[in-house]
């Protein structure tokens, strides 16, 4: 059984992770027990960001690494 991170399709380059999106009930705010400390990050040249503690990949929709456009 794989686990394999979650990928986040995004607009903007500029994402914030926290890793509690999974543990929120229907996606609506509220602070997360289980995650991690909020982080922001830059999508850079290659089209994607990985957040450092939960792995999440943050991918740039029309970017390089956007395989939904192909």
């Amino acid at each position: 059984m794989s686990n394999a991170p979650e990928t986040v399709y995004t607009d903007s380059p500029r994402v914030s992770c926290d890793g509690a999106s999974d543990i929120r009930a229907n996606g609506a705010y509220k602070p997360a027990a289980l995650g991690h400390p909020r982080v922001w990050m830059e999508i850079d040249e290659k089209g994607y960001v990985d957040c450092g503690y939960c792995d999440r990949r943050f991918v740039l929709k029309g970017g390089p690494a956007d395989q939904q456009a192909a």
